[in-house]
């Protein structure tokens, strides 16, 4: 007899435990299934998921070339031990030298594995110690990357690693700087010099920065910042690991978020993309230099589970889905959609002050005043503003991401227009709710009333 999804629910409340959540407010879906953009509960609800379950199923739920390519390495070979040479090693690691332009890929099995060995491999290149990262950044839940990250998650395992240096960000709508985009200065670069001056050039390895910052604010940055930034590093012999883990493969529409830019990276670490999630895995891809580096000198890095073969099978497959498909251009052609929802929503609604986006990466910041741009929830907290938008969305069965004073818009790459419009229509909506509440005339009016409606 088949359990319900109450059951179910129970079960793995009470024999598992949930990420980033206190165990007893946990109240997961229960899911059932999934095609293309869309997903279902056991209650037979059909959602939308507008997160690609976090930013990560880019070829959409149950692409059946990837699962026929998992299904077809498992006949023939589960695993092999990371010493071994297999035939999807190999080909996944020369396909991702061609579209990234680098030379060698060590596997992890996720991102954060991923940038802990991109900071142990630029300090074994290097012979130095400090990393530079940023204050807006997430670069994985492992001891390392967390340090590494300047999202707030960190704090609670401090002090961490030793040697991370965190410089500001390209957050033009909030400049740390006070400066405006046309008249700027780029001076979320010129500090950086300032500082790596302070902290002795010939202390640090490494700066580590994500192509686009994803659950940070998605920061699109001026089209100068990456070239700047990598004439700094060039300047100081200082590495540049490009942490793509959310930002790469077609999600901004090209291989890498840098990509756009004009620019080379030193190291790119990625995951998430690489496979759509259907099998867990990472890489470490680096350039010419550093592997000729290794070819000499000891790798001090190793895990039981590098280079898996089906993992490895799944990422073959869905590179080749990118392409066989033309997701690229798909999200060129939504985006272009999706920019124009965007800023049409934050010229109609009083709550939304900014907007930014690149392809299939997007978010909305909401504000309660535009003019004093005061967050419509604080940094590291909430708002009943923004719980009740979370709530309508639920309600209507958008699955979206949503975090301090922001909401994001990121589904799988395969979206159609008319998905998009279905979704955006209900963010819409919500918005209009958020709109009610903050209005003087209404504000009588409880806003968990309004939700209702």
């Amino acid at each position: 007899m088949e359990r319900n999804s109450l059951e179910i629910i129970q079960e793995n409340r009470d024999y598992t435990m949930f990420s980033w959540s206190v165990q007893g407010t946990s109240n997961p879906i229960h899911m059932k299934g999934g095609k293309g953009v869309w997903f279902w509960d056991g209650d037979g609800n059909r959602w939308l998921d507008f997160s690609s379950q976090l930013i990560n199923l880019n070829v959409g739920h149950q692409h059946p070339k990837v699962i026929a390519a998992i299904q077809k390495q498992a006949g023939e070979m589960c695993f092999a031990g990371p010493s071994f040479a297999t035939e999807p090693r190999g080909v996944l690691g020369r396909k991702l030298a061609e579209v990234t332009g680098l030379a060698k890929t060590f596997y992890t099995l996720g991102g954060s594995e991923a940038n802990d060995n991109a900071i142990k491999m630029a300090r074994m290149f290097t012979g130095r110690n400090k990393i530079i990262t940023r204050y807006r950044s997430y670069h994985g839940a492992t001891f390392g990357a967390m340090t590494a990250s300047g999202d707030p998650r960190r704090w609670p395992v401090e002090p961490g690693i030793p040697g991370i240096v965190r410089v500001f960000d390209p957050y033009c709508y909030r400049c740390p700087f006070g400066q405006k985009v046309e008249s700027c200065k780029r001076e979320c670069v010129s500090h950086i010099e300032e500082i790596i001056q302070m902290e002795g050039p010939h202390t640090i390895a490494a700066i580590m920065v994500e192509g686009i910052t994803g659950s940070n604010g998605l920061l699109v940055p001026p089209d100068d910042y990456y070239p700047k930034l990598r004439a700094l590093c060039d300047k100081y012999g200082i590495l540049l690991i490009d942490d793509e883990v959310m930002s790469g493969f077609g999600r901004t529409g090209k291989w890498l978020a840098t990509q756009h830019y004009g620019i080379m990276p030193d190291i790119v670490t990625c995951a998430k993309g690489l496979t759509s999630g259907y099998m867990p895995l990472g890489a470490v891809i680096v350039s010419e230099q550093i592997a000729r580096h290794f070819e000499t000198n000891m790798l001090w890095a190793g895990l039981t589970y590098s280079g898996h073969p089906l993992s490895c099978a799944a990422a073959i497959a869905n590179l080749n889905v990118y392409e066989e498909e033309h997701l690229f251009e798909n999200v060129e052609r939504q985006g272009k959609y999706l920019a124009g929802r965007l800023e049409a929503m934050k010229q109609s609604h009083p709550c939304v002050g900014d907007v930014r986006y690149k392809g299939m990466f997007s978010v909305i910041e909401l504000v309660k005043d535009k003019v004093t741009r005061e967050p419509l929830a604080p940094f590291n907290g909430t708002s009943p503003e923004m719980a009740a938008l979370a709530a309508y969305l639920k309600k209507n069965h958008i699955y979206a991401f949503s975090r301090f004073n922001m909401l994001w818009v990121c589904p799988p790459l395969i979206v159609t227009e008319d998905e998009l419009r279905h979704g955006l229509d209900i963010v819409d909506a919500g918005l209009s709710i958020v709109d009610q509440a903050l209005n003087h005339a209404q504000a009588y009016e409880p806003i968990a009333t309004l939700v209702g409606r």
